[in-house]
């Protein structure tokens, strides 16, 4: 056993070196040092940390808004004019960043393990000072332009919330190892106190943490409501192009109980299905007509609506990466679409007795259907023959009017309104963004009997969610991504939540003390020195190369050989 261990003090020294050498650039052994941490530097650890934690929510918030990339991806569209996906270089710089950066805190916390004197490198700090500086641009900059997709972390952590409270746990109960260390290595009695206090503070706070964490998916199984209908926006936007009809027959495949699509009024009164303003991004406006390709949509009369190719721009673009999984007789189905008119939708949508909700844009000032564009709309209604029951009407404008003309649509509406005044108005339904209603408002809508459509769920976390919320049905651009969804993600019974949470606390708590009782062992004997070492430190106040050599030598000199 004797003759080891030259081999593990080698090994030791190895790994050292290769811990202050990466995190400091000191490779040698006379430029490592056991010494306190300067406060400048354990100021830049302090900068260090706070980078960590801001670029790990950062990641979070991009890592949960995947249900909305395509949303973010039209809206720098609609910017910029040119279609690009947007979310590919912020999600490969934050990966990258977030990497680096958990590296360095990494190697931090073994210095502290080895005792090591925390001596940041240069190149590092530049790094640390550019990954800080991207990362507050990144939340300044989404703040301003993207501010309500901030809503999606209190969503999310109605999914996530009682695994991240885990994985917290994890980590400061392992965090014990080096708080343990650090106290029983110093001898300074305040130091302990305060690091003490601060490390329990944390450990009691993630005990009780479960008090403050609420989640609809922590419910009886018996109260589980049933499976929350899915209607199709835009059809099946990531089958096939947006608000064509191949893009509505293929979320009927995928057995949805609706269509939803945007709708805008030609220049001479036919209502077609069209989403941006122009006609650049989604057909080939620009090699048709291209002195008119940044005009309004509703300038087009039918007849050249009819005449372009919406189909082309998806192969082309591939917004959702699926082009490629496409069966060639797929692709040249695809690529031949055409701009598809609200009748159309309406005959697909009544021959399947499936539900229609569209929202309708208003044509420009100057627009001859300007002032007719309801009458026009609810004529085409008519005229399909589709029963009134189907299509959930949700203009504001003239609501009075309509009822009286087409007294069996359901009237829906885009603004969350107090169940009273909805009854008053005669409002049955609401379409809002999942953002806009709390479980608890969920329950209160239904107590009144008002439906609640929530608008845009793509992810299946965010579909467990609200189907455990009670939500009666949901918008989706992926129907054939939630028809995998059978059941929850997960779901618990408060119970078997409370059984979890304690058991968790009680094995953290026994860890804890375990490993504060095994560090005070193990490092108790490591406060004596030799007479030696103390004339070394009192009589060189700051470090030649020799002395530094020399002190290695103290320092590792008590180590068996």
């Amino acid at each position: 056993m004797v003759k080891h261990q030259p081999l593990q003090v080698y090994e030791r020294q190895l790994c050292l070196s290769c811990l202050t050498g990466i995190y400091g650039c000191r490779w040698k052994r006379y430029q490592r040092s056991h010494d306190d941490t300067t406060k400048w530097e354990f100021l830049w650890s302090l900068i260090l940390f706070f980078t960590f934690s801001l670029l790990l929510v950062w990641f979070y918030f991009w890592w949960e808004a995947h249900n909305d990339y395509n949303e973010f991806n039209w809206f720098l569209y609609n910017r910029s004019g040119e279609w690009s996906d947007g979310t590919v270089p912020i999600l490969a710089t934050t990966a990258a960043g977030f990497t680096y950066i958990a590296f360095l805190m990494i190697l931090a916390l073994c210095h502290i393990a080895m005792g090591q004197q925390l001596n940041l490198h240069w190149l590092h700090k530049i790094g640390v000072s550019a990954a800080l500086l991207t990362t507050a641009i990144g939340f300044i900059s989404v703040n301003q332009t993207w501010g309500e997709e901030w809503a999606v972390i209190p969503v999310s952590l109605q999914a996530t919330g009682p695994f991240l409270h885990l994985g917290a746990l994890v980590a400061v109960t392992a965090l014990a190892w080096l708080v343990a260390g650090q106290i029983a290595r110093t001898e300074k009695i305040r130091f302990q106190v305060v690091v003490l206090l601060l490390y329990l503070s944390v450990l009691l706070g993630l005990y009780m943490a479960p008090l403050s964490i609420t989640s609809p998916c922590i419910m009886d199984h018996a109260n589980l409501t049933p499976r929350p209908d899915v209607i199709g926006h835009l059809g099946a936007p990531m089958l096939a192009p947006e608000n064509t009809i191949l893009s509505f027959q293929r979320a009927l495949q995928m057995n949805v109980s609706g269509l939803e699509a945007d709708v805008a009024i030609s220049f001479d009164g036919v209502p077609f299905l069209m989403r941006d303003r122009t006609l650049r991004r989604t057909t080939d406006v620009g090699k048709v007509f291209p002195a008119r390709q940044l005009d309004d949509a509703s300038s087009f009369n039918w007849t050249d609506l009819h005449s372009l190719n919406a189909g082309q721009w998806f192969l082309k673009d591939d917004p959702f990466w699926t082009v490629q999984s496409m069966a060639q007789r797929e692709v040249m189905l695809v690529g031949n679409q055409g701009v598809c008119s609200l009748e159309q939708l309406l005959r697909l949508a009544s021959l399947h007795n499936q539900t229609v909700v569209f929202s309708l844009r208003r044509p420009p000032h100057r627009h001859p259907c300007y002032h007719s564009w309801i009458n026009d709309t609810l004529e085409v209604i008519r005229l399909s023959g589709i029963p009134q029951h189907l299509v959930m009407w949700t203009p504001d404008w003239d609501r009075g009017q309509v009822r009286q003309v087409a007294p069996g649509l359901q009237q829906t509406s885009v603004e969350k309104l107090p169940p009273q005044v909805l009854h008053q108005q005669g409002i049955s339904s609401l379409l809002l963004r999942y953002s806009q209603a709390s479980p608890y408002d969920i329950r209160e809508f239904s107590r009144s009997n008002v439906s609640v459509t929530l608008y845009t769920v793509n992810e299946p976390w965010l579909f467990s969610v609200l189907w455990c919320s009670g939500v009666s049905s949901v918008s989706s651009e992926a129907p054939n991504i939630l028809r995998k969804v059978p059941y929850p993600i997960w779901l618990m019974s408060p119970d078997e939540y409370c059984l979890i949470w304690v058991a968790a606390d009680l094995i953290s708590f026994t860890v804890v003390i375990g490993i504060f009782v095994f560090q005070k062992w193990r490092l108790s004997g490591m406060h004596s020195y030799n007479p030696e070492q103390i004339m070394l430190s009192a009589a060189v106040r700051r470090s030649s190369r020799d002395v530094n050599i020399m002190k290695e030598k103290l320092i590792f000199s008590g180590q068996p050989q």
